[in-house]
């Protein structure tokens, strides 16, 4: 079995002990070492790999932003899960922006580390269910201000009305049958629309379209 070299970077020993204590148990992750600022970041990866890494974004020297943009400048394909004490939308969608494949909450890194790296490291991006609730609410406060003008932005500029409104609907999570009595139309054609809209957006779910929104600038 072929295993998934991680690398941790955090300032605090104590928390790189716990990820290394609840990765130890799994068969197929290895970790391949630590840093504790972001310079030895850089410097490790200078000349050592790993198929994911675990960073920070507040640490000394260089923070985990800057690591992020330095990878990105350089095109250098690394797959990231961040790592913060905070959830702002504003940080999540700067961090996707250059090049982060993931985002977990400190609080729930224990519980949710194993599943994010096997996440990221099939090419998928992760972010815990708090992250992802977070996303949903921002997504769709944002539709409900943005709803009288979705039609001027190149964003929306295929999706027909009934879509938008079908959108607003997933939204705010209801299921097809509920939006079926709501518009009253068939099950079926929701569906379909359903279907349409995650096509379009190039998106696989439901959280996929509030992190499509993050990406683009919509929220």
């Amino acid at each position: 079995m072929k295993k998934i070299k991680v690398h941790i970077a955090d300032d605090h020993q104590i928390l790189i002990d716990g990820i290394i204590a609840v990765l130890s148990t799994e068969k197929n992750i290895e970790v391949v070492g630590y840093s504790l600022n972001g310079e030895d970041v850089l410097n490790w990866f200078a000349s050592n790999e790993a198929d994911v890494l675990i960073l920070d974004i507040n640490m000394p020297k260089v923070d985990g932003i800057v690591v992020l943009q330095n990878f990105f400048e350089h095109s250098f394909q690394q797959k990231v899960i961040v790592l913060s004490s905070y959830d702002d939308t504003k940080l999540i969608k700067e961090v996707l922006k250059i090049g982060a494949s993931g985002f977990l909450a400190k609080k729930c890194a224990g519980e949710n580390i194993v599943e994010a790296i096997n996440t990221v490291y099939e090419g998928h991006q992760y972010f815990s269910k708090s992250i992802q609730q977070k996303l949903m609410e921002t997504f769709t406060k944002q539709l409900s201000q943005k709803e009288s003008s979705l039609h001027d932005s190149a964003f929306f500029s295929s999706i027909t009305a009934r879509e938008t409104e079908i959108l607003r609907l997933i939204a705010q999570q209801y299921n097809s049958k509920e939006i079926s009595e709501i518009l009253h139309i068939s099950v079926n054609t929701v569906e379909t629309h359903r279907k349409n809209l995650i096509r379009k957006l190039g998106v696989k779910n439901v959280v996929g379209l509030a992190i499509y929104a993050v990406k683009n600038n919509l929220v």
